[in-house]
């Protein structure tokens, strides 16, 4: 079994690495790595082993952002001495944390967890949005999206926006008195633009919370979202998104 470390404390990695061996003996501790600009320039260049070993809180930032720079189907073990916020959605969420200081007991206990988890399908949509809802907490929030209209430029109140959504590679805006915009940001610069009152339904839509009049079921266990503007388009939530979706529309 090939594992990573990310943590920037060379002595807390090091005995990480021992307990980690003494448990599995036939481990490969293949990297060790402090920060996390050398993480993702790591997992860009090298293959990914079975499972990583993450501390939260690195000296550039938090690890998080590896996992949002990357396309990560490898499970993530978090070593953390993070809020109960974190704690209750690792939890919820199935994924496996070690508070600090570990023990040999944790560490056992995390990899116990780790080969459950490998007999089933990972699936990378689902740890994306996770990592997505984590780091977006209390994100900052743009006052207006500016928009191209004519020879004009426009600034629109992000309060006024219903929605986005993109259609042939285009993204439009529309507001809550049913005018559409153009902006030149994609989906994924809006969602970082929009804060919390937003949330990204898909891959094309992204949706304001006052603009969600309700959510019924619909095919394979997903959502359909109606909103208070007219759509043509049917909104759907995935079954892996509905939890958070939920807390959001409940403002959690």
């Amino acid at each position: 079994m090939k594992i990573v470390i990310i943590e920037d404390e060379k002595w807390t990695a090091e005995d990480l690495a021992d307990t980690i061996i003494q448990i599995e003996p036939h481990s490969q501790i293949v990297a060790v790595l402090q920060s996390v600009k050398e993480s993702i320039a790591y997992f860009k260049d090298n293959a990914v082993p079975d499972v990583i070993f993450s501390d939260i809180q690195l000296g550039d930032g938090l690890s998080f952002e590896i996992f949002s720079a990357i396309s990560i189907t490898t499970p993530v073990i978090f070593c953390t001495a993070f809020d109960d916020y974190a704690l209750n959605a690792f939890k919820a969420n199935g994924i496996e944390y070690m508070l600090k200081p570990f023990t040999l007991e944790s560490v056992q206990a995390a990899l116990g967890k780790f080969h459950t988890l490998r007999n089933t399908s990972p699936n990378a949509d689902y740890f994306q949005s996770f990592i997505k809802e984590i780091t977006s907490q209390n994100r900052p929030k743009s006052a207006a999206i500016l928009v191209y209209y004519k020879d004009v430029i426009l600034p629109v109140k992000v309060n006024d926006i219903a929605l986005f959504y993109v259609e042939n590679e285009n993204t439009h805006l529309v507001t809550f008195d049913n005018k559409t915009y153009y902006p030149k940001n994609n989906l994924d610069e809006l969602e970082r633009m929009t804060g919390n009152d937003f949330f990204r339904a898909n891959r094309k839509c992204l949706i304001n919370r006052k603009s969600v009049v309700n959510a019924s079921s619909y095919l394979s266990r997903k959502l359909s979202v109606k909103v208070s503007i007219p759509f043509d388009h049917i909104i759907t939530i995935s079954k892996e998104k509905t939890p958070h979706f939920l807390a959001w529309l409940a403002g959690n």
